[in-house]
């Protein structure tokens, strides 16, 4: 009886010992396997994580030396300072973002739906920010095309002044009474504006009337003597005058002599005070309006 029990239970042990080393074998295969499938996978990724790196490595490269390029040629073509460091950030920035998804494509990330969910919240934005974007838009076109810039005088919207700054949205602007004046971008790019002092050269266009009484051609002779006097009138082309209306109460002159554009407003002030003391000395009379009333006595 007791041998039986020991047969057994050696029966028994062997048995576990057995089941014990096909476990150990299952497992050491499984084993086997993920270290195969870890070293293939480590060699694919690897292979590309290398080819990436090496591609981020080359393409920073790039992006540096085309950034490079641009900047010094719009150093060259004097552009805007404004306008030249936003167009250098701009470039730099899509550039690299452009490399930032090249390489997370290389890697095995799935970039598709990236580029999606960022394009759709740049469409989101770009509605709920339209009135900035057409400001924005408008200072890139001023500043790139430049109708005017920083210290040109300029008419617009209204006002009448100085350019001051050119920003991205907004173009700040000094009133000839010293006011500060920020008119949006997108108003002065798709509207009118008129550049006083673009040209080198500008005319003049000033009135004078005489009296029905007096001579005409000594009032032109006159005022003929009048800007050969001003050396800041310029000889050629040279100065116009001739009558242009018999009015109710004179006869009126127009005068227009050309200048130097820094001179418009010297010449346009001191040739009427010139004017008035010259009519004086030749006797020649600006008139003012007058009626002639006539009485009419009715009897009673």
């Amino acid at each position: 009886m007791a041998q039986q029990e020991e047969n057994a239970v050696e029966e028994t042990v062997e048995e576990v010992i057995d089941s014990t080393a096909e476990v150990m074998q299952i497992d050491v295969d499984k084993v086997e396997h993920y270290v195969q499938l870890l070293g293939e996978m480590s060699i694919t990724f690897g292979s590309r994580l290398l080819l990436a790196i090496i591609v981020w490595i080359i393409g920073s490269w790039i992006i540096k030396r085309v950034v490079g390029l641009l900047d010094a040629a719009m150093t060259r073509k004097k552009v805007e300072v404004t306008l030249h460091n936003f167009l250098v950030s701009i470039f730099n920035i899509t550039f690299k973002a452009v490399l930032v998804i090249i390489f997370a494509s290389m890697i095995g990330v799935e970039t598709a739906s990236l580029i999606a969910m960022l394009g759709a919240a740049g469409l989101a934005i770009g509605l709920a920010l339209q009135g900035s974007l057409a400001n924005f838009a408008g200072g890139i076109l001023i500043l790139f095309f430049r109708p005017f810039k920083a210290g040109d005088v300029i008419e617009a919207q209204g006002f009448v002044g100085t350019v001051q700054e050119i920003q991205i949205f907004n173009t700040i602007m000094l009133t000839l009474d010293n006011q500060r004046v920020i008119i949006p971008n997108g108003l002065l790019s798709n509207g009118c504006v008129k550049n006083l002092f673009a040209e080198s050269t500008r005319r003049v266009d000033m009135t004078f009337g005489i009296s029905y009484g007096d001579d005409i051609r000594k009032a032109k002779a006159v005022l003929q003597e009048v800007m050969d006097a001003d050396s800041r009138v310029l000889k050629t082309p040279g100065a116009d005058i001739f009558v242009s209306a018999h009015a109710d109460s004179s006869i009126n002159f127009v005068v227009r002599p050309w200048v130097n554009s820094d001179d418009y407003w010297p010449v346009f002030f001191d040739t009427h005070e010139a004017v008035k003391l010259a009519f004086d000395e030749a006797g020649i009379t600006i008139p003012f309006p007058q009626r002639d009333v006539h009485l009419i006595q009715q009897n009673a």
